[in-house]
């Protein structure tokens, strides 16, 4: 009886401990499960913010064919106002870069910045400037030579992407109280043509929003559901603090160095137009506040569709939540108060980043990046809690 009894008294001490490994492992479960449940709807969200930036990017592709087949002033300006409408989803999946994701892959080809101007078209310093006026060299514009140019010999010998389309649409910024005023002259073509190389100037047009509707295409690809070997199983089946800490370390580069640094410290440093992230369009304002919006997106984990439907789940605030309930309000408040220091920032850009650091336009901007520091502060400290090391 008493061997038995003691067989029972171990038989219960392991039943006991063996309820406790229980315990935390769920707790850690239950713990994985939130960052899982995050991982899952950021990628949701990525594919939505890409599948949105196709559709406008389509739909631009339609009203800059129109104008081409009939330049006109009004045809100009509503092909102008389709790709101000277009960059929208396209900023806030920005959110989502630097850490070898499906974006990296292909962004110089998408995004790049700042351009040479002279190295698409004449400037008025050189009308002969270009690749566009090349016609030795470049007798036949096409999609190879474009992608085969681009930062070529340089990172500011940009030949594709946003940033091309929008010189193409506006033309220099030689003026701080208003965007490039290209002529739709310049895209007129046959005997009423006074302009050089029109008929080249809109092929070139043509196929760079071909290429960026593709590029765009082969990243939203990469994060369907339910297909195998792209880039969101992978990321979905690999190790959650290993995905996570990804999202976080790309986040932090791009609030940071990007967001706070290359777009709006640079050009307060300098107070040169050609720093401004979109100086031919005049509309870094909307680059900066929508870059902000992404990042808040992943943090809240919504996003907001062009149709007005809502792709809703976990955010990155939830992660930290769960380790630090005051580190994840204070960062929650930091993200909102970025955003309104950035609204507050004075239309244009180039004028709001000149003048005296007491002018009104630079003390708004210097607050803004005050903001946008400060939120990545506070994300690199909770990444620390979250056993992730962030090198700002």
């Amino acid at each position: 009886m008493k061997r038995f009894a003691c067989r029972r008294q171990f038989l219960l001490l392991l039943s006991s401990a063996s309820f406790g490994v229980c315990l935390r492992s769920l707790a850690a479960s239950e713990a994985e499960t939130v960052v899982q449940r995050f991982l899952r709807n950021y990628a949701n969200i990525l594919h939505a913010t890409y599948s949105d930036a196709i559709s406008a990017v389509k739909q631009m592709q339609t009203v800059i064919g129109k104008f081409l087949d009939e330049p006109s002033a009004a045809t100009l300006e509503k092909a102008r106002q389709s790709w101000i409408a277009a960059r929208v989803p396209y900023l806030q999946s920005e959110a989502g870069r630097f850490y070898d994701g499906p974006i990296d892959a292909v962004e110089g080809f998408i995004n790049a910045w700042p351009i040479d101007e002279n190295y698409i078209d004449y400037t008025i310093d050189d009308p002969a400037a270009g690749i566009i006026s090349n016609v030795k060299d470049f007798p036949q514009i096409t999609k190879d030579l474009l992608l085969g140019l681009n930062e070529k010999e340089g990172e500011k010998n940009i030949s594709t992407g946003w940033h091309a389309i929008e010189f193409l649409l506006w033309g220099q910024d030689l003026a701080d109280d208003g965007p490039g005023q290209r002529s739709h002259l310049d895209y007129l073509k046959g005997d009423d043509g006074i302009r050089q190389h029109a008929e080249r100037r809109g092929e070139y047009l043509r196929l760079a929003v071909e290429l960026l509707l593709q590029h765009l295409q082969q990243i939203a690809a990469e994060w369907v559901l339910d297909v195998r070997a792209n880039y969101r199983m992978q990321f979905l089946k690999a190790t959650p603090h290993d995905s996570l800490e990804k999202v976080i370390r790309g986040m932090g580069a791009f609030s940071g160095g990007e967001l706070g640094g290359e777009r709006t410290m640079v050009a307060y440093t300098t107070k040169e137009q050609e720093d401004e992230h979109s100086c031919f369009s005049d509309t870094t304002h909307q680059d900066m506040r929508y870059d902000q919006v992404g990042i808040l997106n992943i943090c809240l984990g919504r996003y907001m569709r062009s149709d007005k439907t809502e792709v809703r789940g976990a955010g990155l605030i939830d992660v930290i939540r769960e380790k630090d309930p005051a580190m994840a309000d204070k960062f929650q408040r930091q993200l909102f108060d970025c955003l309104r220091a950035i609204e507050g920032v004075p239309v244009p850009f180039d004028r709001a980043m000149k003048g005296r650091d007491t002018a009104p336009g630079r003390v708004a901007l210097k607050q803004a990046i005050d903001a946008i520091q400060a939120q990545t502060q506070t994300l690199a400290i909770a990444a620390k809690e979250l056993g992730i090391q962030l090198n700002l």
